[in-house]
């Protein structure tokens, strides 16, 4: 019988969690409210969470039933929907890789508002950078020149590969992709773009026609011209082997290929090259990938394929637009940008989330050649590139540089990967792990012989335990079916500790649950 869990801070503020008996409502010094609970003996298998001298403030304003009055009456049904946990989480306040709920319970953020606080939940320097920038000038657009746009851009394309020096600057990535389409198009004079089945790259009505997950599509034409080709999934798709990813870890799926050569990716090549031979035209607009597929779950494609799907899309007078939204600033740890691991330099980078640690923001990096096609219209973005935005974005950079978060990203993230594949072979329901640095995806299923999708209800009740346990991660992936890991960049190997026993517990407790 599963056995509900409450958290208890004990003296010297290291939290511990308990079997809730006679449960109570107190308040601290503070005001805040906290859960008390009569424990008479601490589980020695339950995981204590590491040590942080961070104090949020007191909360003092609308309470969790209010905030849910008002979300289900004013605010459209959909945000509602997309409503993490059937118990609410209702935030209050964050400092790195923490957050606190408004009684002042503290959680470890795997998720980082979906990928997107890159280098810690208000971090200091970029808090300065943001007050600093505000104090002088929040707004105006770049039909004026001002510092912050240009400081930002020289910045920006220093850290990209000639001949990627020419950056446009946006409020979202999906923004950026729409944008990046307009110019593959007029820059080609060709129609026809190609994606991957199951990758996300924007719900904005242009973007969602490369967007290939039918959770995010509407039945109305907003697909005119874009087209997909089979995703080369080595764990879920037709072919894929033990030697198919640049990742620590690989799939348990059996093969005969030698480490330098994978079958698996020729054949997914061969699934592009019938996209290009059937169903588009002969001369085509462009090709978007992300390096790694994010929303779609963390997959991780053969070695080699992105390089040859190039090729052959250059062939046919199309530009190649990556897609580092997820990806990009330092997240897989080998390299600022996931493109590089691909041994390529696309035409199109495109990017936002962790650009400005969760300020909005998005940016398009091309070459001047692609660029110029812009300039046969007009153009505009009234909050593209603004002050406040740009000086925030300089200061992440900075930042990622000086706190050294790329390669606490490789580090971390590794040791995480080869952790959490030590659960997968430990559980049965955990299907694959995979990853670079802390871009991590959990694949759940039935069984391993089988690879079908664990259910909803059973993800759902890992995913609360984790949350009532003080964890935060995120779902994923075409059915739903994989847990998504992408912290702050600024993790601990103490706090991978923390989330891998407390996950390895949720997944104990459901295997307990089956039986």
């Amino acid at each position: 019988m599963f056995q509900a869990f409450s958290r208890i801070t004990l003296p010297g503020g290291k939290d511990f969690f308990g079997p809730v008996v006679n449960q109570a409502t107190f308040h601290r010094p503070s005001g805040a409210l906290w859960q008390k609970s009569a424990v008479n003996k601490l589980p020695p298998d339950l995981p204590e969470m590491p040590p942080c001298d961070f104090k949020p403030e007191e909360y003092k304003s609308l309470s969790g039933e209010r905030m849910l009055e008002i979300r289900k009456r004013n605010c459209n049904p959909i945000i509602m929907r997309n409503t993490y946990y059937k118990k609410h989480l209702h935030l209050h306040q964050g400092y790195m890789q923490w957050l606190w709920d408004i009684n002042g319970r503290r959680y470890l953020d795997l998720f980082s508002g979906v990928a997107t606080v890159s280098v810690g939940h208000c971090h200091p320097k970029v808090n300065a950078a943001a007050q600093k920038q505000m104090g002088r000038l929040w707004h105006t657009t770049n039909i004026y020149m001002h510092s912050p746009i240009h400081e930002y851009a020289e910045k920006l394309a220093s850290l990209l590969p000639d001949p990627l020096k020419v950056i446009y600057l946006t409020n979202s990535g999906s923004e950026a992709n729409d944008l990046a389409m307009l110019m593959a198009r007029v820059y080609t004079g060709n129609f026809d773009v190609i994606t991957f089945r199951g990758g996300y790259h924007g719900a904005s009505p242009y973007a969602m026609g490369l967007t290939s997950m039918a959770a995010y599509k509407y039945p109305i034409a907003t697909g005119i011209g874009c087209h997909t080709t089979m995703c080369p999934d080595v764990f879920r798709g037709p072919w894929g082997g033990s030697h198919c990813r640049d990742s620590p870890v690989q799939t348990i799926r059996e093969c005969n290929c030698s480490p330098d050569c994978c079958q698996a990716k020729d054949m997914y090549v061969q699934q592009l090259k019938e996209v290009l031979d059937t169903s588009v035209s002969q001369q085509i607009a462009g090709f978007f990938a992300e390096p790694i597929q994010g929303i779609g779950g963390v997959v991780q494609y053969p070695k080699g394929f992105l390089k040859e799907a190039y090729r052959l899309v250059r062939e046919r007078g199309g530009v190649c637009i990556a897609d580092e939204v997820q990806t990009g600033f330092g997240r897989t740890g080998s390299d600022l940008w996931g493109f590089k691991a691909h041994d390529v330099v696309p035409d199109i980078v495109t990017m936002a989330k962790g650009i400005a640690n969760g300020f909005p923001m998005g940016a398009i990096v091309t070459t001047q050649e692609v660029a110029n096609a812009l300039t046969r219209g007009s153009h505009f973005n009234t909050f593209g590139g603004n002050p406040v935005a740009c000086s925030i974005a300089s200061s992440v950079l900075d930042t990622i540089e000086e706190d050294g978060l790329q390669q606490n990203s490789a580090q971390v993230g590794t040791y995480l990967l080869t952790e959490l594949a030590k659960l997968r072979d430990k559980f049965d329901i955990i299907g694959d792990v995979r990853g670079k640095g802390l871009l991590i995806g959990v694949e759940m299923v039935k069984d391993k012989v089988s690879r079908e999708p664990l259910p909803g209800v059973e993800m759902n009740e890992i995913f609360e335990d984790c949350k009532d346990m003080g964890l935060l991660i995120g779902k994923g992936g075409v059915y739903g079916q994989t847990f998504r890991i992408k912290p702050p960049m600024c993790i601990t190997k103490d706090d991978a500790d923390f989330a891998l026993a407390v996950f390895g517990l949720a997944i104990q407790r459901q295997m307990e649950r089956r039986l």
